[in-house]
């Protein structure tokens, strides 16, 4: 009985036309322009700012509404500062300059 079961299941990898890699007749998709992509620019290298953990105000820009440390692709810092800042928030909070989680 286990033989019936076994032949009565399609093999593997066949799709029955699912597929859209053969006979996609349907062309190339269209492509999608992004628009113009700004370089952000640091601003500690650019403004020639210093990363100071007491100052709760200028490292709260740097984390999200809900306490989060923002990533570097949205900050636009470099790597060396963007490691500084993120150390600077984190003793910033152990401190209770900033806080670890908004409520």
């Amino acid at each position: 009985m286990s033989d019936m079961r076994d032949n009565d299941r399609a093999p593997r990898g066949d799709n029955d036309g699912d597929s859209r890699r053969d006979g996609d007749d349907r062309g190339p998709a269209p492509r999608r322009s992004k628009g113009f992509f700004k370089k952000k620019v640091c601003k500690f290298c650019a403004q020639k700012l210093k990363i100071d953990y007491k100052e709760g105000d200028v490292l709260r820009r740097f984390t999200t509404d809900r306490g989060k440390i923002l990533p570097r692709r949205i900050t636009g810092s470099c790597a060396k500062h963007q490691r500084a800042l993120a150390v600077g928030i984190k003793r910033a909070r152990a401190l209770a300059y900033l806080p670890y989680v908004v409520k």
